[in-house]
C-alpha cells in the first residue's frame, strides 16, 4: 500500500500540511488551521484581477506534468467573450503506478476545493468540476462529503461569502484509460464522448466544455492556490526552484517500498530517491524511471539532476505523473523498455496514424531484441521512427510514448546492443 513518506525537518509543506488527520472532511477542524482563509482574502481583499496578478507573480506552473504557467490559462479564458466558463480539476491520476493525486484528494480535499473556488473566481466561472476515477469510491465519497460541507458553510454555492459570485462544484467520476491525463481527452470523457485528443489550437481555455472557455488544472496546481493567496506571492516564489517555485508530490517506488512525498521543486533526484528507503543488501541503482510509463530512463550518474521541468527534459525525462521508479542492478532494461513501449502503444487512442502504427512498430523492434532476434538496422530504424512519431504528434502521449526506448538507447546502448538471447530451438516436431 502506498504510504506518505517522511521528509526532512524544514522542508515546506504546502499541499499536505494536515496529512494523517483522522477525518480530513471535518470542515471545522480544517477552518481552525486556515482552510478557506485564502478564499476569504481573495474575495474580501483582492478581487479577481488582483488574484490573477498574485498567481502570476508567484510563477505557479501546472503540476500535471507539462509545467505550463497557470496564470496564462486564466488570462486566455478571461479574454474570450463567452456567456459562461468552466473550471475543471483533473484528479483522475491516469498513471496506474502513481498515487500522488489520490493521496492529495484523500488527505487534503479542502485545499483542492478551495483552490478550485479561487480559480473559478479568477476566471469568472460559475461551475467547477473535480474529475476522479469512477472506480475509486473512497475518493469520490470523501470529496463529495467535503464539497457538501463547504457548500453548507457558504464557501460554495450561490453568492459565495457574500461576493455575488456563484460557484457550483461537483465531483464527477469518469471512466477511461491512460489518455485521460491529456486535458482535451478528459474534457471529451466529461462530455460523454470518445476519449481522443483534439487538435490545438484552439486550446480548452479558448473553447472547451460545451464550446465554452474551460481551464483545466491538475489538483496539485489548485491545492497550491490557497497558500499563495494566504501567505503571499513572494513567500511562494522563495520556495523551490527559481523558475518553478513551490512544492510537488512525488510517488517514489523502490524494490523495498512505495510512497508519496511532498518535495520542493528542484530537489535532486538523489535526495528524493533517499526518501524511498535503502535498496536490498548488495544491490546498486542501475536506472531510475522518471515520469511514469512514458517517462525517461536515467542512469545513476544523473541522480544529481534537479526534479524540475526544464532539467528533466534536458536529461531525457519529464515530470509527467510524478512517478519515480528505482531500478536496481538485477533488472533487464531491454525487457523493461519492452513493457513500457507496449503499454504506451496499447494505451494510444488510435486517432493519429503515426502514433497508432508507429508505436506498434517500436514495440515490435524491442520485442525482437528481447527475443535475441534483433536485426542490424533495428537501432537506426527505432531512432528514425521515434523522431517521425514525435514530429507528427497530436498530443503529449504521442510525443512521450517513444521516451522509454529513446532514453534507454541513449544511456544504456550497450545493453541493447548486447540483447542476444538464445533463439527458440527448432525441432522436427514443431517444424517438420
Amino acid at each position: 500500500m502506498t504510504k506518505l513518506l517522511k521528509t526532512p525537518a524544514g522542508w515546506p509543506t504546502i499541499l499536505l500540511p494536515r496529512a494523517g488527520v483522522a477525518d480530513t472532511t471535518d470542515l471545522d477542524a480544517a477552518v481552525a488551521v486556515g482552510a478557506f482563509d485564502g478564499l476569504r482574502r481573495a474575495i474580501r481583499d483582492l478581487g479577481a484581477f488582483a488574484v490573477v496578478a498574485a498567481v502570476g507573480a508567484a510563477r505557479l506552473r501546472g503540476r500535471g506534468g507539462a509545467g505550463f504557467p497557470a496564470v496564462d490559462k486564466w488570462r486566455t479564458a478571461r479574454s474570450v467573450d463567452a456567456p459562461r466558463r468552466y473550471l475543471v480539476a483533473n484528479g483522475y491520476g491516469a498513471d496506474p503506478a502513481s498515487q500522488t493525486d489520490r493521496m492529495l484528494l484523500l488527505q487534503n480535499p479542502f485545499a483542492v476545493i478551495e483552490g478550485a473556488a479561487i480559480a473559478a473566481l479568477a476566471i469568472d466561472a460559475s461551475e467547477a468540476i473535480i474529475a476522479v476515477r469512477a472506480e475509486d469510491v473512497d475518493v469520490i465519497a470523501r470529496v463529495a462529503a467535503a464539497i457538501g460541507s463547504a457548500t453548507d458553510a457558504g464557501f460554495l454555492g450561490p453568492d459565495v461569502l457574500g461576493s455575488g459570485h456563484d460557484i457550483e462544484m461537483s465531483v464527477r467520476p469518469v471512466q477511461g484509460a491512460y489518455m485521460l491525463g491529456e486535458e482535451t481527452v478528459l474534457l471529451k470523457a466529461l462530455a460523454g464522448k470518445r476519449g481522443q485528443p483534439e487538435q490545438r489550437p484552439p486550446h480548452p481555455a479558448e473553447r472547451g466544455l460545451d464550446g465554452m472557455p474551460t481551464v483545466v488544472h491538475n489538483v496539485q496546481t489548485l491545492a497550491a492556490l490557497p497558500w499563495i493567496i494566504r501567505e503571499g506571492s513572494e513567500a511562494f516564489a522563495a520556495i523551490g526552484a527559481t523558475d518553478s517555485p513551490g512544492t510537488i508530490l512525488v510517488n517514489v517506488r523502490t524494490p523495498t517500498g512505495d510512497g508519496v512525498a511532498e518535495v520542493p521543486v528542484g530537489t535532486t533526484l538523489r535526495d528524493i530517491v533517499k526518501l524511498g528507503g535503502k535498496l536490498p543488501a548488495g544491490r546498486e541503482i542501475k536506472a531510475i524511471l522518471v515520469g511514469g510509463p512514458s517517462g525517461g530512463l536515467l542512469p545513476a550518474e544523473l541522480l544529481d539532476t534537479p526534479y524540475d521541468f526544464g532539467p528533466l527534459r534536458a536529461a531525457g525525462a519529464h515530470v509527467g505523473s510524478g512517478s519515480i521508479v528505482v531500478v536496481d542492478d538485477r533488472a533487464d532494461l531491454v525487457e523493461l523498455v519492452g513493457v513500457l513501449t507496449r503499454f504506451c502503444s496499447t494505451e494510444a487512442c488510435g486517432k493519429s496514424i503515426p502514433c497508432r502504427i508507429g508505436t506498434r512498430r517500436l514495440a515490435e523492434i524491442v520485442g525482437r531484441r528481447e527475443a535475441g532476434l534483433a536485426r542490424p538496422t533495428d537501432g537506426r530504424d527505432a531512432i528514425d521512427l521515434a523522431a517521425d512519431i514525435v514530429a507528427s504528434a497530436l498530443c503529449d502521449h504521442e510525443r512521450l510514448a517513444t521516451l522509454p526506448l529513446t532514453s534507454g538507447m541513449r544511456y544504456f546502448g550497450s545493453e541493447f546492443e548486447d540483447a542476444r538471447r538464445p533463439a527458440p530451438v527448432r525441432t522436427e516436431a514443431t517444424h517438420g
